[in-house]
């Protein structure tokens, strides 16, 4: 080990002190080099294959530089168009109008999302969190990363040209600071809480006389709909660790497969990020930040998927029967704090509005179109959000990337209490598999729910986990527990943890089912459930993974089998006796939703014969995917299945499809109408019919929706004018499948299904996504010698001008 360090050592201080000249290992592959500048901060970028940029510098401040100048290199326009965001000048440059791309708040439209981070920036919210004393605020080395990160990106902008014709020439696209990079990841932190009550927040106002607007929202359409809003299956992934118990050498293995955003800013960007005898990780990072999300070293490797722990809580306020903007706690009032904040607006006037805030947080009059939360004479709702004081996931990553075992990440997990909205599975060389629900949540506990909730608290928490507790009274403050890095939030301690389980998975339900055999309990309401339906998604990931652990004998192969088994559950659940109840229908007709009868006797036929898969060259499961979006969307759960669930058998029900449900005959009828109006073949292979268009030229598409339940999933756009689906929203984004076998170096398999550049001139615009189409994998160059063997290798010496 220490001679592979020495050795690694001296190519970096090579690389980094010769001007870009490669190491005398590597000069038989006469990579093309480059040298922009020179002066100031400095870093090396060695491109291999795709694209993937693998940087080396002597410290944290110029490895920011060089990512901040490899991101803007591959997606400047989208990073800058984020920064338009962040600054709050959206409205100017855009119209107040037009809608966010939603990457860095759920904001409705460009205004107010402008009126939200301007309010940010004018409270100087990020210069306060970053002048917080560590592990409250950054560590120093984030710091440096996060200050290098502008300086690198600024640097690309001085030094280049735009060619993305997505803001070529724009004027919208200027440098950034420090500030602005700490800004995107609070953004990122407060997606799940004020970045979703964003509209809310900067709608609020007082009504306009004491007899105000009056009503109380209604408990259970509102419980109703704060269960939708906290359903986490449509952002959604996958993740599975196995123990040693479990694989061929008795060492760990992971594969994980977020589900992410295929557009805008909320997308992962490849790299390796080296500081010789320092630092040494490969992953994927989110855009506009300085360390790998989610990624592996040399001896651990680590996922995430969306946890079910709701990050936010609301207070509900009595007001002043004299003044809407002053509220009571113990009897005594207290004013809201007024937040004027004007936003420029192109080709019109500014827009002004004021921003009420309280000891608790905004006041919000709602979350989401759904979720009302109406703001009157007597009552008020104000959103806590304790990752609003969270600005820290940078330390967890970057913690993550020094970790050598689970033990470590999960030791970074408790020191940093960095990661607001996901939970962590991961594995290592030594055969350790970890889950855990980290989360920063804040502190409801079952009984201060109990305690304090209001009638509105009493039917939402149990219902979705969002408590509404009583404003007026000082004991029902949330409190703090002793392991806590914060005021108002769970410690370490209270979370869910499973450790060197033979499996430990994930596909966003709960931590309950971690592992079926070792059921997860007695956490908070405010985490998730215990015994309750799991997703499709999940059942059919349990189901894969516990038999995969019970075979035994795993390698990086299975894993790889695995990501692309495109296995259908509910089409093993249903398919079979669709076709049989199809082929039982008098005459072979079946009436649609519009009264006609429709002969869909060719369909039965396709149904039987479907593999069960979402392969690009699956027939009939597109007739199946339509069948089945129609049926759940209009036969209720309870009348779909002849077998409820059962807590006791939680993978395996409910089943047994209810063949007489009266829509049934009518989705299949309605499947078949949409098909043939469309010019689609019952029976035509998937790949002719999902696609995504890159250059002009179609792209099959693999995997499936998330009522499906596909492990590798994809949520494209049904276009019916052309048949088909013809892009994709959401869905499998950075997979990675990493194992060990004894050896110096990982045994890894990645894939960035989108490719690396946004720009469509680019050569890495859509290589990796016909590698996804293809099902194929890029081989993982993380030490040197497969850095150095990579064929094309470029080197490029990046730095700033004097």
């Amino acid at each position: 080990m220490r001679t592979r360090l020495r050795r690694l050592v001296v190519t970096a201080v090579a690389l980094l002190t010769a001007a870009g000249t490669l190491p005398a290992a590597a000069a038989d592959h006469r990579p093309r080099q480059q040298h922009p500048s020179h002066g100031g901060l400095s870093a090396v970028v060695r491109y291999t294959e795709y694209g993937i940029p693998h940087i080396v510098a002597k410290d944290y401040a110029n490895l920011g530089f060089g990512t901040g100048w490899a991101q803007a290199a591959d997606q400047v326009c989208t990073l800058a168009d984020g920064f338009v965001t962040l600054r709050g000048e959206r409205s100017r440059y855009f119209g107040p109008d037009a809608a966010p791309d939603g990457s860095l708040s759920s904001a409705a439209r460009n205004v107010s999302s402008d009126l939200y981070f301007r309010g940010v920036r004018e409270a100087r919210t990020v210069e306060k969190l970053l002048a917080e004393p560590a592990p409250r605020g950054p560590s120093r080395d984030v710091e440096d990363l996060m200050r290098g990160w502008a300086a690198g990106y600024n640097a690309w902008l001085a030094q280049n040209r735009v060619t993305d014709p997505a803001c070529s020439g724009a004027d919208w696209v200027r440098p950034v600071t420090q500030v602005d990079v700490a800004a995107r990841g609070f953004a990122l932190a407060v997606l799940g809480g004020q970045g979703r009550g964003v509209d809310g927040i900067t709608a609020a106002q007082p009504p306009t006389s004491t007899a105000g607007v009056t009503g109380a929202p209604d408990a259970r359409s509102t419980a109703a709909a704060a269960r939708e809003l906290f359903d986490t299956a449509d952002m959604g992934s996958n993740a599975v660790a196995f123990s040693g118990a479990s694989t061929a050498n008795g060492r760990g293995l992971l594969l994980g497969n977020p589900h992410y955003p295929w557009q805008g800013g909320r997308r992962f960007w490849q790299t390796q990020q080296t500081i010789p005898g320092e630092l040494n990780v490969q992953g994927g990072a989110l855009l506009g930040t300085a360390t790998i999300s989610i990624g592996h070293t040399a001896k651990v490797a680590w996922s995430h998927t969306v946890a079910t722990g709701v990050p936010l809580n609301l207070h509900q306020l009595t007001l002043d029967p004299a003044d809407p903007t002053t509220y009571l706690v113990d009897g005594r009032p207290e004013r809201m704090t007024r937040r004027t904040v004007t936003v420029p607006v192109r080709d019109g006037a500014p827009v002004t509005r004021t921003q009420w805030w309280t000891r608790y947080g905004p006041v919000v009059t709602s979350l989401g179109a759904q979720l009302p939360l109406p703001w009157t004479a007597t009552t008020a709702y104000a959103l806590n959000d304790p990752n609003s004081a969270n600005l820290r996931a940078s330390d967890t990553g970057l913690a993550f990337g020094k970790a050598r075992d689970t033990a470590g990440v999960l030791a970074a997990l408790r020191r940093t209490q960095g990661l607001p909205w996901v939970n962590t599975i991961a594995a290592d060389s030594r055969g350790h598999s970890l889950f855990t629900q980290a989360q920063v949540l804040p502190r409801i506990t079952d009984e201060l729910a109990e305690r304090c909730s209001t009638p509105l608290g009493k039917v939402t928490y149990p219902a979705s986990g969002v408590a509404v507790l009583d404003g007026s009274r000082g004991d029902c403050a949330l409190g703090s527990d002793p392991d806590a890095v914060q005021p108002g939030i769970f410690g370490p301690a209270r979370m869910p943890v499973l450790r060197d389980a033979p499996y430990a998975e994930n596909s966003n339900d709960s931590a309950w089912l971690a592992n079926a055999d070792q059921p997860l309990t007695g956490y908070e309401r405010v985490f998730g459930t215990i015994g309750t339906q799991r997703s499709m998604r999940t059942r059919g990931a349990v189901e894969d993974v516990a038999a995969l652990a019970d075979k035994g004998d795993l390698t990086v192969r299975d894993l790889r089998a695995q990501q692309f088994a495109n296995r259908v559950p509910a089409g093993d659940l249903v398919a079979d006796d669709a076709a049989r109840a199809c082929a039982a229908l008098p005459g072979g007709t079946a009436t649609g939703s519009d009264g006609t009868v429709v002969d869909v006797s060719e369909a039965c036929g396709v149904l039987r014969t479907w593999d069960h898969t979402m392969d690009t060259g699956s027939r009939g499961a597109l007739l199946f995917d339509r069948f089945w979006r129609k049926l759940t969307a209009t036969v209720p759960p309870a009348q779909l299945w002849k077998v409820p669930f059962s807590a006791a058998d939680p993978v395996r029900t409910p089943n047994t499809l209810n063949t007489e449900a009266p829509g049934l005959a009518r989705a299949l009828a309605d499947a078949v109408t949409e098909l043939r109006a469309a010019g689609v073949a019952l029976d035509g292979r998937l790949g002719a019919n999902q696609y995504v268009v890159r250059g002009g030229e179609r792209i099959a598409m693999p995997g499936g929706t998330e009522s499906l339940g596909v492990w590798n999933k994809v949520e494209p756009v049904w276009t019916p004018a052309a048949g088909a689906y013809t892009e994709v929203t959401t869905g499998s984004s950075y997979i990675q499948a990493v194992g060990w076998d004894g050896g110096h170096c990982p045994v890894a398999s990645t894939l960035l299904t989108y490719s690396q550049s946004s720009n469509p001139d680019s050569p890495h615009y859509s290589d990796q996504t016909r590698l996804f189409s293809d099902e194929r994998w890029v081989r993982s160059r993380f030490c040197e010698k497969d850095i150095l063997s990579s064929p094309g290798l470029r080197v490029v010496r990046v730095s700033e001008r004097r």
